[in-house]
């Protein structure tokens, strides 16, 4: 097992970070992560999805807009050690937590998000749609495996979409691009796309409404997400069929109303009494 020392050691963001997420709604942090680090994961995380993938020998053009736009593969974490080690990563769950300004986080679920040379694009949504929260309390690390420039599909976000209830009952699908795309023009919400640098990572929120472009490359985009939200978050009633299948998938033992405190969904980082990290 190699020695990851940034998994574990403690990212330092400033107060204008903080500020501009809780602004934005998102937030693209450099330097994360080293090449060493990625370079070591990668292999793991890429065997992982590529021996799990579902869509494995259908053809492109033979798939719905959802499954062209990614390979979507869940809960890496049970499946590799070495995942384990991205997904519980301590740097990143403190990074999670300050954003939200929360005493800690627990795990909702991790995920590679794959797109394949010629995937689709993906199309614009907010993903707490299909999560049953109490709370507006999570947020999505996504930590692209290598460079993403333009032309790999990297996320497009809505600033400030946040604050607007846009499509928010609108699971993925060519309704929600373009319906939420017609809204976010009406409303002067900007659309901000960048491309990621090795090493950069981005946060957003549940609600904040976001997008990838398609891949045009012949190489694929590889991307784990980490899903984490707010450690005394409890289980609401599922108000729509994606949310009741969340419920029986990733917090299966967990009540409506009760703490999602399911061996799923463990804590990943705490704060000493509120206040200061504890690394």
């Amino acid at each position: 097992m190699s020695d990851l020392p940034l998994l574990e050691q403690k990212y330092d963001l400033t107060d204008d970070q903080r500020v501009r997420f809780r602004e934005d709604g998102f937030l693209k942090v450099s330097n994360v992560f080293d090449a060493a680090t990625l370079r070591y994961l990668e292999p793991e995380i890429t065997r992982l999805t590529f021996t799990h993938n579902q869509l494995d020998g259908t053809p492109m053009k033979e798939r719905d807009t959802y499954s062209k736009a990614f390979i979507q593969v869940g809960n890496l974490w049970e499946k590799s050690e070495d995942a384990r080690r991205l997904t519980f990563s301590k740097r990143l769950a403190g990074m999670a937590t300050e954003l939200l300004a929360s005493n800690g986080v627990r795990l909702w679920h991790d995920q590679a998000l794959y797109k394949e040379p010629s995937g689709g694009f993906t199309p614009w949504h907010a993903d707490q749609q299909y999560w049953p929260m109490a709370s507006n309390l999570s947020v999505t690390a996504w930590i692209p495996l290598h460079a993403v420039p333009l032309e790999q599909g990297p996320l497009s976000f809505g600033r400030g979409s946040h604050r607007k209830r846009i499509g928010r009952d609108l699971p993925i699908s060519d309704c929600s691009e373009t319906l939420i795309q017609k809204e976010i023009q009406d409303q002067g919400v900007v659309e901000v796309t960048e491309p990621y640098e090795l090493g950069d990572v981005s946060f957003h929120l549940g609600w904040t409404l976001h997008r990838a472009g398609p891949n045009s490359t012949a190489l694929p985009r590889k991307v784990h997400t980490v899903i984490y939200m707010d450690s005394t978050m409890r289980l609401a009633e599922p108000s729509n069929p994606n949310q009741a299948l969340d419920h029986k998938k990733w917090t299966p033992s967990t009540a409506v109303g009760e703490v999602m405190d399911d061996p799923l969904n463990p804590v990943l980082f705490a704060t000493d009494s509120g206040a200061n990290s504890s690394y």
